[in-house]
This record gives structure tokens, sequence and C-alpha cells, in this order.
């Protein structure tokens, strides 16, 4: 493993410095202030862009790193959890050894599950929802293969990869691995009731949050374990459905549109 290959895990750069630093100091924050709309005024970012950040965590992580209840711009209550303060102690290692000794960390390497979610929320990528899940089952085929894999206690995504993707991967029943969808991918469906289709994933959640745009409408569901998904659907779909907060709904997407990654 090269020096170059950690500092992309560990200190991936993006606008504002490292990734994983400003996503952790997001958490921090939240924690420290018991707000998301406290936390954005101390950081300089939006709110959306906290909310945004912690949910990403969430999403990869087992278990949800901070409780967070919505509560609009005027503030909402947040309570760090305990993957949450082991996640901030582990990356405050991580960054402490990588200021004093880059090639030390190249040697040393790094350390299974807790590495892992590390890995995962400093990974940034074009993909609206990301996701850690665990492969539970997989159905090979001459061509290709369907990769089951749990993303929260009452969902479960399925991907289709070609056979040579999924040996280059090596994944396996419960191998870790980040599913990723983008936004534009995701169909909506109303209620309890779906009409025939031909999307592989069904995802059924609670809308939490819809910011309407002059055109598009981005539509964020609580699909169970504190982890979001979100779908961005034309203005005019939403209010023909229509979508609220606190509707219940269903995320449609094909297999083929869900990109697998592993560390």
């Amino acid at each position: 493993m090269g020096d170059g290959k950690i500092e992309a895990l560990l200190a991936l750069r993006g606008k504002r410095g490292p990734i994983g630093r400003d996503r952790i100091a997001m958490l921090e924050a939240v924690a420290e202030h018991g707000s998301i709309t406290q936390a954005a005024k101390v950081l300089g970012f939006s709110y959306k862009a906290v909310w945004d950040g912690v949910n990403a965590i969430n999403n990869l992580m087992p278990r949800p790193a901070l409780i967070a209840q919505a509560g609009g711009r005027k503030g909402g209550g947040a309570a760090l959890t305990e993957d949450g303060r082991l996640l901030i102690a582990a990356f405050r290692r991580r960054e402490d050894k990588l200021s004093r000794i880059t090639q030390a960390i190249a040697e040393d390497g790094l350390d299974s599950h807790t590495d892992f979610l590390f890995w995962s929320v400093a990974m940034k990528t074009s993909a609206r929802n990301a996701f850690r899940c665990q492969v539970t089952e997989i159905q090979w085929a001459p061509v290709n293969v369907e990769v089951t894999l749990k993303v929260s206690d009452e969902n479960s995504i399925v991907a289709v990869i070609t056979k040579d993707s999924a040996r280059e991967l090596g994944l396996a029943p419960g191998r870790e691995a980040v599913a990723l969808i983008k936004s534009s991918f995701v169909m909506l469906a109303r209620g309890d009731f779906l009409p025939r289709v031909s999307a592989r994933n069904l995802i059924w959640g609670v809308v939490i949050e819809r910011i309407d745009g002059g055109v598009n409408s981005e539509i964020v569901l609580d699909i169970g374990n504190g982890k979001t998904l979100t779908a961005v659907i034309t203005k005019e779909s939403a209010e023909e459905l229509p979508l609220t907060v606190g509707d219940r709904a269903c995320a449609l997407f094909k297999a083929s549109h869900v990109i697998l990654a592993v560390d």
C-alpha cells in the first residue's frame, strides 16, 4: 500500500481541504452545540451543507454516528452516539499519526473495521447516495452477478455487476462494501401500494425533507437505522404525486444503476 493511496483515504482533498476532516468537524460541532443550525454558524457552512454532511456520515455507518432531528433553519436537537465518538477518535488518531510520520502509516497499514468506516466517510464521489452495506447474498451467472446488500434493518439493495468486477472487488457474503446511487436515477412513488414496475430496488421510507428548485425537487427519505436516501425529480412530478414531509414513499431504482466500491 503506497503512501499516495493512504493520503487519498485519510485526507482526500476538496475545495475546503480534506473532505474527511470537514465531515468530522461537522459531526463534532453538531454534537457540541446540540443543533445543526448552531453548528453551521460556527463552521461557516450553510444549514443544508451540515445537514447533508451528517446524513452522509450516517449512511456510511452500520449505526448512526449522530441522531439529529430536523428542525429547519430554526434548529433541531442532536446527540452524538457511541459509534460517533469512536469514529471521531479514530479519525483524530489517524490524523495525528499522519501529520507526524506519513511514511509510518504506509508501513503500518490499516486496521479492519474502524478504518473501513473512516475510509467510507472520507471518500469523495459524485453520487448523491453512498451507503455502507454488508453483502448478504451473491447469485453468480456466466456474465453478470446479482449482489444483495443489507443497508438497514428494513431494506436491502440489489446491484447487478459483471462477473469479472465481482471477482476483482473480492465480493462475498459478509464482505463490507459501499453502494452508490445517483439521486437522478431514483424514482419515487407515494403510499403503500405500487404499480408493477421493472425496477429491482424498492426502498420504503418517510419523507423528511423537500427542497424545491426552479425545475427539480430534492426529496430526502428516512429509510431506517439513521440512514437517508435522496432523489431528485422534477418539481412537476413532486406536485403531482404529491410528496410532502411526513408522507410514506418508495424509492425505486434499477440494480444496474448501483455502483459498488470496496476498500
